[in-house]
């Protein structure tokens, strides 16, 4: 006996319509930006002084040059950081509408064959990244 989900999303039926409440979101929170701008600009206090257009280095007085040279593998690390957290990401919507993806129909294996397909290239970076080094901190 095998139980199979009932199918409740196909390919075909991805319209524009189901996009909105992403666009109410990104509406809203454009909106909610650009409001808290204009509030701190028409409310906030405008001072200037000498201590008060200083640069702010948290909390302590600056010394020494903001133009230093910084060893190149901080920004690898930053990058693979963003390339996994962005894989992340993708991976959520994916699980969700698998799920309820009739699994007699080809678009179920064409999604798993996606995904896998993203995961292996996202280990091939990762083993590369590994082997070049990308992951040590000395």
């Amino acid at each position: 006996m095998t139980f199979t989900a009932p199918c409740l999303y196909t390919l075909a039926d991805s319209t524009a319509v189901g996009y909105l409440p992403i666009l109410l979101l990104l509406l809203a929170s454009i909106g909610f930006v650009a409001g808290n701008l204009v509030i701190t600009k028409v409310l906030g206090p405008n001072r200037h002084g000498a201590v008060k257009d200083m640069t702010y280095e948290s909390g302590m007085n600056p010394f020494g040059s903001a133009r230093k040279r910084f060893n190149v593998r901080f920004y690898l690390i930053a990058m693979v950081f963003l390339v996994f957290d962005i894989e992340i990401i993708f991976l959520y919507p994916w699980a969700v509408t698998f799920r309820n993806l009739n699994m007699d129909v080809t678009d179920g294996g064409v999604w798993l064959g996606r995904i896998l397909f993203f995961l292996f290239t996202s280990v091939v970076a990762y083993i590369y990244g590994y082997r070049k080094g990308v992951f040590r901190f000395d």
